[in-house]
């Protein structure tokens, strides 16, 4: 159950309180491009080092799970490959009822892709005229035309399934935001007229996969986007922790929809171990605090009472008003003070 409920809500002590494990997102998360997010590592090492299993998934198909652990251990994390869930494993998850082992499979994407494709038992090709029995469609820096119109070649011929990986719209990268795998299964998408079945977040094959090798019932999962990491975490039963080190900020948080909400939000990894304030509403249900900042709904105005000290609080406040109104955020008039 979420903390912000129509009616005040008893944190627990700390985000992580009350958990098995805390499994993280990567980019935006722990890193972002080749660098570590201040805090990310210095965060999880030491939740590991309190007894919680740590692991990490993510819906970037383009590196191997191995070559993951290697970036994470040069930030003095402690990772092995098996600690790292990746799409590309999701999907091979799926593909394995879809299809016979042995079979053809056209990979699109790289060698993160194209690891788990062989891994799983089934022959890689490029080229639409092997007969492939599956496309399988991942994120690679590499993918252009060429292998996007392999893909559309062989999916006219509805027999043929089709699973992507993920369909991130953008990705971050050292260089800022970038177009993710969505936008080219979305190419693939217009060109053949069908949908792929999806294997990474929002979908909750990536966390059963997770569940399944961790061993744990009881997980917080932190991510920095509404609509995959949060919106998978809840539809797989996990706590959803939303940092505001990647992706979506304050503008996103306040505009969620009800799927995508997240449990806990914190600045960044250092929040884990922080006591979560208690969110409390008036008793005319107007006004929502957090800590010193108090936000109140007049009609369809959302408005700023006391900032407090805290752009944090001001943020879980405004989040919480808006959010246990009931009403769509288009039809709201939102004081910029809560996200600008």
């Amino acid at each position: 159950m979420g903390l912000f409920g129509k009616r005040t809500e008893t944190p627990a002590a700390t985000p992580l309180d009350g958990v098995e494990a805390v499994l993280a997102d990567l980019d935006g998360v722990v890193y972002q491009g080749p660098e570590a997010i201040p805090f990310a590592a210095e965060s999880l090492g030491r939740a590991s080092a309190e007894g919680l299993r740590v692991g990490f998934i993510t819906n970037n198909a383009s590196r191997t799970a191995a070559q993951v652990a290697e970036h994470l251990t040069s930030f003095g994390l402690a990772v092995a490959p098996d600690d790292v869930v990746t799409s590309p494993q999701a999907a091979m998850r799926l593909m394995v009822d879809l299809v016979p082992q042995g079979s053809t499979i056209l990979v699109v994407g790289g060698v993160g892709l194209t690891t788990e494709v062989e891994r799983a038992g089934f022959v890689v090709t490029r080229s639409s005229k092997d007969a492939p029995a599956a496309v399988v469609q991942g994120f690679a820096p590499e993918v252009g035309w060429l292998q996007l119109a392999e893909a559309s070649f062989a999916l006219h011929d509805p027999a043929v399934h089709w699973v992507a990986t993920n369909t991130d719209w953008t990705i971050p990268v050292a260089g800022g935001i970038a177009p993710g795998n969505g936008t080219l299964v979305s190419a693939v998408h217009t060109a053949v007229g069908r949908l792929p079945v999806v294997a990474g977040k929002p979908e909750v094959a990536i966390f059963d996969e997770a569940k399944a090798r961790f061993g744990v019932d009881t997980a917080a999962f932190i991510g920095d986007r509404l609509d995959t990491d949060t919106m998978g975490a809840k539809r797989a039963g996990l706590r959803a922790i939303h940092v505001l080190t990647g992706i979506d900020r304050a503008k996103q948080l306040l505009a969620a929809p009800a799927d995508s909400r997240p449990d806990f939000i914190i600045d960044d990894l250092r929040g884990l171990f922080d006591p979560y304030p208690a969110t409390r509403t008036s008793k005319d249900g107007a006004e929502t605090t957090v800590g010193a900042a108090t936000v109140r709904m007049d009609g369809h105005r959302v408005r700023i009472v006391k900032a407090g000290d805290s752009p944090l609080d001001l943020v879980r406040a405004g989040s919480a008003a808006i959010w246990n109104s009931g009403l769509s955020i288009h039809a709201l008039d939102v004081e910029a003070g809560l996200y600008s």
